[in-house]
């Protein structure tokens, strides 16, 4: 359990963003008095703060309630995961994974490294490291004697902070370079590689970089922070796989490779029916479903196993591995109304796009040498991450304006792609808008009670401090050394 004296007390998550909404709608009725506007760089198109306490504001926030929180996206996503992840648990099939994988509790280091691998390669399949890798994290924390919060944490940093830098080519890679061929296109810029690897040198190192300071950071700081876990849920420690165990493992392994044979072959075959109708992976079934697919994928595996093992003998033993998560789930519901109701009034009052299009346009004004300029908008994007935390959605608009305004210093496409991708994930981990922060924080309260943000946020702030400086240093020895960024 976490030491009262490490902990900064801050309210429950739930009443967190409650408050946080309340703080949203009294700076929109502010903010819509003295009628700050600014104006949509690609559209040209005015955005006004819109006020929550006018009368279209009141009606709007009643009418949307019930949908603010449905529409929520991480709540389908989340839900479908679990039910996986729910089967494999009850089933014995994890346990059973941790009791092949770790047999002594000397391997605590080796377990470290891998939940840091497994997180900064988790954004090839774009979000589903922040719902699927964190408990699985926790477990395996547990199971060689690490605290189980110090898993979730390591986990959530390599997702997050680590979430531009891959060895692989990402989801986000094409989606970030179409939005910078779109802005160079319409400023008629020419200079500099655009394509989805333009970056991909520079990430594939910084994967590195990353992975040593996670670790560094974890071993020395995080670890003896929070020492043992003395709380209620226990590890029921390693024990042999039986015969009729291993030859269940066997059999829910085998129907993993086919499963995966079977994807593999519906995507990347000629037959690739899992691939977009132009042939790409960009908005393909493959992309936009890959959280479902993986969900299955667990969750076949689980009963395969259950049913092997004996475990599970009927259906109704498999709804309720199914239900298995819903307790966790309750708390989750409760955090994930509020904020839900937190996130869309920020999107209705336009206050994010309002503070964020006004500072690009300040840093555009300042004129100062190339690297100065690109370390100020590695900053400047840090900054505006921890209040608009979609990359995608940022870049849509700042693209429009550096593209054009840092290409007329002679600074390239794939250059000013590369800055931005260093600010963008480097604060992820202490954002408090981060979509996933009630997941979470609901993961951190199942070991322990009193787990808020500011408790997550005591843990974070170095990773995310250490990420950019290093980040930063690494991109400017990057840019003096005139080494390609990529292909």
């Amino acid at each position: 359990m976490m030491n009262n004296r490490v902990i900064w007390r801050l309210p429950h998550p739930a009443a967190m963003f409650f408050l946080l909404t309340l703080v949203v709608i009294i700076l929109s009725w502010i903010f819509d008095i003295y009628g700050l506007n600014v104006h949509q760089p690609q559209t040209g198109e005015e955005i006004r703060v819109q006020s929550l306490l006018s009368p279209e504001g009141i009606r709007w926030l009643l009418r949307h309630v019930v949908t603010n929180f449905t529409g929520f996206a991480p709540l389908g996503l989340v839900i479908v995961a679990m039910f996986g992840i729910g089967v494999a648990q009850h089933s014995g099939f994890i346990d059973a994974c941790i009791r092949i994988g770790a047999k002594r509790r000397h391997n605590s280091r080796s377990m470290v490294i891998l939940v840091i691998s497994l997180g900064l390669l988790s954004n090839i399949v774009g979000d589903a490291g922040y719902i699927i890798l964190l408990p699985i994290a926790a477990t395996l924390f547990h199971s060689v004697g690490l605290h189980p919060v110090a898993g979730i944490i390591t986990a959530y940093v390599s997702v997050s902070c680590g979430y531009s830098a891959n060895v692989l080519l990402s989801t986000l890679d094409p989606i970030l370079a179409t939005g910078t061929q779109e802005a160079a296109d319409m400023a008629n810029v020419s200079l500099g590689n655009t394509g989805p690897l333009c970056n991909y040198y520079f990430l594939f190192v910084s994967t590195f970089l990353l992975a040593f300071i996670i670790y560094q950071i974890t071993r020395r700081n995080l670890l003896p922070a929070l020492g043992e876990y003395a709380g209620n849920i226990r590890f029921i420690g390693y024990k042999q796989l039986s015969h009729k165990e291993r030859r269940a493992m066997i059999s829910a392994i085998s129907i993993g490779v086919i499963y995966a044979t079977v994807i593999f072959l519906a995507t990347f075959s000629s037959w690739g029916i899992l691939r977009s109708v132009n042939g790409g992976l960009i908005h393909s079934p493959f992309i936009e479903g890959i959280l479902f697919i993986l969900s299955l994928g667990i969750g076949l595996m689980g009963m395969v196993y259950g049913f092997a093992s004996g475990r599970y003998r009927t259906d109704g033993d498999v709804i309720e591995g199914l239900t298995y998560p819903m307790k966790l789930l309750g708390v989750y519901f409760v955090i994930a109304f509020f904020a839900a109701q937190m996130f869309a009034c920020f999107e209705y009052s336009h206050l994010d796009k309002c503070i964020a299009i006004m500072g690009a346009n300040m840093l555009s004004s300042i004129r100062l040498g190339s690297l100065w300029i690109l370390i100020l908008f590695i900053l400047f994007t840090a900054i505006v991450n921890l209040i608009m935390v979609s990359a995608t959605a940022k870049w849509a608009f700042m693209s429009f304006i550096f593209v054009p305004v840092f290409a007329n210093m002679g600074i390239s496409p794939d250059m000013i792609q590369c800055a931005y991708r260093i600010g963008d994930s480097a604060t992820n981990a202490i954002a408090p808008f981060m979509f996933y922060m009630p997941l979470i924080l609901t993961y951190m309260q199942q070991y322990d009670k009193r787990a808020t943000y500011g408790s997550l946020l005591k843990y974070t702030w170095r990773y995310s401090l250490y990420i950019l400086l290093a980040w930063t240093f690494l991109f400017v020895l990057w840019y003096v050394s005139g080494l390609p960024l990529g292909l």
